[in-house]
């Protein structure tokens, strides 16, 4: 008994160091639908052997994912454009020849630092269809990735058309040659969207959240489905830019009249740059960015809770945003300056918005065209939460006439609303305008999905292109906290100010008015003492006097003169 124990040990250990040895030699041994870890390195390419397949696989899909440094999977050794993928999230489609039971793979990257990775290999019979099987534009026959661009504005995923399958050793069916039941035009394609915890930037986050996006059925119950196209429409699909927030994009591909369907290589972003130094993925916010944010979240801020009592001071933050707004969008459209110039220019032409504001009432007194200001500002907020919900992804909304008029009427139906009970609406605007510049100026620090209210009007009114991305962000932990607290803001702010102004005058006098009739007062009552202040040129010269009189000579002191009697 004792002797069989020791052959058991002995196989077990023999075992274990041919795994080891296999691991040394640069091989990877990997089983069908089991993820496997590694750690890939510029000097030691690996090997990648699935042993052991099933008679009835049709084709295998070899994937790798990495966080953001760029590793290559190949079918051989020698790396030719057609028969390998380099990126952070590649794949290859292997079609199996008659009674092969064993596939390789070779793996490496050109980073000169180790690269942590995460590898899966996924089984297909001849009823499923082959993702990327009608590729046309990519350098493989058959590609299954996703292929992910973004900008500061959107996100862009493409991908090769699928085929129908077929049996080993049949021929494939021809792409292009039909477009019946009994061709590749049957088929169908479902986006799936997944996010990321917010803030979350670690590697092993990632990796962990990549298997529930890599295979069909985890896909549907992980995943939110965006789109769905036909064979007709344009294999691309544009999503709005989160800044700093991880995304998983898949595409499964189904084909209804076999009701299979199989999944596309997920790819992932964080739409920034992990090795950038300025605006990377770790501080996304610039300086200049946070500094004008943190200004005007202060000025918000006090808007929020005194803003109707110093009247002067909302006028000039309604000007602010008013004019700085349009003038942001002109020399962005209409200049190459740089951001932080762009910046600073939009802050001295809102600062000058204001202050013009402030003038027009001062000397006209218009009531009316003040309040329209400040109800085209509150009902700006209001019609870009409109299209902030889902109602913004419908497809009649992908055309700018019809967006930009139904903007503009929502927008336009604020002040019209509350124009009968102007102090009511005065009060509205501050409060829930004021604490949301608190809700922008926290996105600088961190990511909060509530910013996207405005930015992705700001977007639309900045490119062209942005109309036809789907607007989608997550709503997590933070943005509720984020949530409450402007909610708790905007309440407190619009009831302080309510209280505090029960029984005063809705709005201050005309501030010209009041000024030219002091100024006839203390011209006719003598009796007044400011009817005896000398007028503003005669009190300057004075002062110049007194200040003169300070750098003169001290008269020494004696009598010199003689004494009158």
């Amino acid at each position: 008994m004792w002797r069989l124990r020791l052959l058991v040990l002995a196989v077990l250990a023999a075992g274990s160091a041919e795994a080891q040895a296999n691991s040394s030699d640069g091989f990877l041994e990997f089983s069908v639908g089991k993820f496997t870890y590694f750690a890939l390195s510029k000097s030691f390419p690996q090997e990648a052997v699935l042993r052991h397949i099933s008679s009835n696989v049709t084709f295998l899909l070899f994937q790798i994912h990495s966080q953001y440094q760029n590793t290559t999977v190949s079918f051989t050794k020698t790396l030719l454009p057609s028969t390998s993928g380099t990126g952070n999230d590649r794949g290859l489609v292997f079609i199996l020849r008659p009674e092969q039971t064993v596939c390789t793979w070779y793996l490496e990257t050109e980073d000169t630092k180790p690269v942590q990775s995460v590898a899966l290999t996924l089984s297909y019979s001849e009823r499923d269809p082959i993702p990327g099987g009608c590729n046309l534009e990519f350098d493989l026959d058959i590609d299954p990735s996703l292929y992910l661009d973004y900008n500061f504005f959107e996100t862009t995923i493409k991908f090769a058309p699928a085929n129908i399958g077929y049996a080993r050793a049949a021929e494939p069916p021809p792409c292009d040659v039909s477009t019946g039941p009994e061709s590749r035009w049957r088929l169908r394609y479902d986006v799936y969207q997944y996010f990321l915890p917010e803030g979350d930037l670690t590697e092993a986050s990632l990796l962990h959240h990549l298997q529930r996006m890599a295979e069909v059925a985890q896909v549907k119950a992980s995943a939110i489905k965006v789109a769905t196209l036909t064979a007709d429409d344009k294999t691309a699909v544009s999503f709005s830019s989160l800044l700093g927030q991880g995304v998983i994009y898949n595409v499964i591909v189904w084909d209804p009249s076999l009701n299979t369907s199989a999944a596309y290589v997920p790819v992932h972003t964080y739409a920034c740059s992990f090795e950038s130094v300025d605006g990377n993925c770790v501080s996304p916010g610039r300086v200049s960015t946070k500094v004008f944010s943190t200004l005007f979240a202060l000025l918000g801020l006090f808007i929020c809770f005194f803003g109707h009592r110093f009247w002067k001071t909302d006028l000039f933050f309604i000007g602010f945003i008013f004019l700085g707004f349009f003038f942001y969008i002109l020399i962005t459209r209409l200049t190459p300056l740089q951001y932080d110039v762009r910046l600073a220019l939009t802050a001295v032409a809102g600062s000058f918005g204001g202050l013009l504001l402030v003038a027009s009432w001062w000397r006209f007194g218009i009531l009316t065209l003040c309040m329209l200001c400040v109800g085209l500002v509150l009902g700006f907020l209001v019609s870009s939460g409109t299209f902030f919900m889902p109602l913004g992804n419908l497809n009649v909304f992908h055309d700018d006439g019809v967006f930009w008029v139904t903007f503009s009427c929502i927008a336009l139906l604020v002040p019209v609303i509350f124009m009968s009970c102007l102090r009511i609406l005065n009060i509205l605007a501050c409060g829930v305008v004021g604490s949301y510049s608190v809700v922008l100026a926290v996105n600088s620090y961190m990511f909060t999905s509530l910013s996207y209210i405005t930015l992705n009007v700001l977007r639309r009114a900045l490119n062209t292109d942005f109309r036809g991305a789907f607007i989608r962000v997550p709503f997590q932990t933070n943005d509720y906290i984020i949530l409450a607290m402007w909610g708790m803001l905007a309440v407190s702010g619009i009831t302080l100010q309510i209280r505090r102004e029960r029984g005063q005058p809705p709005f201050p006098p005309h501030p010209y008015k009041v000024w030219k009739q002091e100024r006839e007062r203390r011209v006719t009552n003598i009796l007044d003492p400011s009817h005896h202040i000398p007028p503003l040129r005669e009190r300057l010269y004075g002062r110049v006097a007194r200040i003169k009189e300070l750098f003169q000579k001290e008269q020494p002191a004696g009598e010199r003169t003689p004494l009158l009697l």
